[in-house]
């Protein structure tokens, strides 16, 4: 399918595509849902997709639900969904300190409950969920309390971030030997209506810069995600569709990947987005330009109903 980049998949083009691939990739914000909507024709989709004997995962940055969770959501949606199809950087940071740091002690966790439990589904224990108020002076703050027992500090999305988070993260990073690992580097979540939030990429920042020090990231476009699945299904990577609505996540940890990628229009990114970074005749953003792109992923039904 010698095809140039970026190019829009329709007609008899769809059928050589998903013949042409064993396993499909998802994101899902933006992609198979908005908010707590789904795209319409997306569970159609997914669930065609499967009935065809395609093997179909779900790949996600956001830390702040477990796999379980998000199977949940999927079936309440009406996706024919198992929870262990689910990868979201919650899990896959537990899977990382325990596959490839084969860490022996606790995480100092910047981030959620959905976290905690992925963590300590793996056997990892964890402090410092929940929040953690300021007092004292400066020379407290430099003393505050430690565990002993923790050899890495990771960090997720956090409602609960504050400065004394900030402060306790630098302690046990300046400590040697201490590990230290971020979910993704998103700055931003899209919000319906044009708005937008925080996202983890600036709690990571923060830590970052306080303990002068870069951390590990599992998400998305890190190839440590794709090797999640593929480690534990097979996955052959050339014949593997990424499936997503962000060029600097999804289609760059296709490209990072070696998979065919597939853009869908209905979330972040745009087609005017793609040809910019293929017109700029920068090696790093020439991976930023998508295999194909659709306006939904509910333009795959015909040649899935066919």
């Amino acid at each position: 399918m010698s095809q140039s980049k970026c190019t829009r998949l329709s007609g008899s083009l769809v059928k050589q595509l998903l013949d042409s691939v064993d396993s499909v990739l998802f994101d899902c914000d933006g992609v198979i849902w908005r908010g707590d909507q789904a795209i319409p024709g997306a569970s159609q989709v997914v669930n065609l997709l499967k009935e065809n004997g395609k093997k179909v995962f779900f790949v996600t940055n956001n830390s702040s639900k477990t796999r379980k969770m998000y199977a949940d959501k999927m079936s309440m949606l009406g996706f024919n969904v198992e929870e262990e199809e689910v990868f979201g950087t919650a899990y896959c940071s537990a899977m990382y300190l325990k596959m490839v740091c084969k860490l022996e002690g606790k995480v100092y966790l910047i981030g959620s409950n959905a976290m905690k439990q992925e963590l300590e589904a793996v056997g990892i224990q964890q402090t410092g969920v929940g929040p953690d108020h300021i007092s004292g002076k400066q020379t407290d703050w430099a003393n505050v309390p430690l565990d002993p027992e923790v050899k890495a500090v990771v960090v997720g999305f956090d409602e609960h971030f504050s400065y004394m988070k900030l402060n306790r993260a630098l302690q046990y990073l300046t400590q040697q030997g201490c590990l230290f690992v971020g979910t993704n580097r998103d700055t931003r979540l899209p919000l319906e209506g044009g708005k937008a939030v925080p996202g983890t990429g600036c709690l990571l920042q923060a830590v970052e810069t306080a303990a002068q020090r870069q951390a590990q990231t599992v998400g998305k476009p890190n190839h440590f995600m794709f090797d999640c699945v593929a480690s534990q299904y097979g996955v052959d990577r050339e014949r593997c569709l990424m499936v997503g609505d962000r060029l600097d996540t999804d289609i760059m940890l296709g490209s990072n990947c070696g998979l065919k990628t597939l853009l869908t229009l209905t979330g972040v990114s745009t087609v005017a987005d793609a040809e910019v970074n293929q017109k700029s005749g920068c090696v790093e953003r020439q991976r930023m330009v998508p295999d194909y792109y659709v306006e939904s992923i509910a333009d795959l039904l015909p040649a899935l109903q066919g």
